[in-house]
């Protein structure tokens, strides 16, 4: 599994219409992935807990 966190939907657009990674992702499904899925998701409430030492 993998997670990205982008400023806005615009940014997330940009990153998909660049020429590199759209490279990448047809290296993707022609040899390393049978499928995946992908999700969209906004963050309503984030926690977050570091354990000192």
């Amino acid at each position: 599994m993998s997670v990205s966190y982008w400023q806005s939907l615009d940014a997330i657009r940009l990153w998909r219409e660049d020429a590199e990674h759209r490279l990448a992702q047809a290296g993707g499904r022609s040899h390393w992935y049978r499928q995946y899925r992908l999700r969209v998701c906004r963050v309503e409430r984030g926690v977050e807990f570091e354990r000192e030492g």
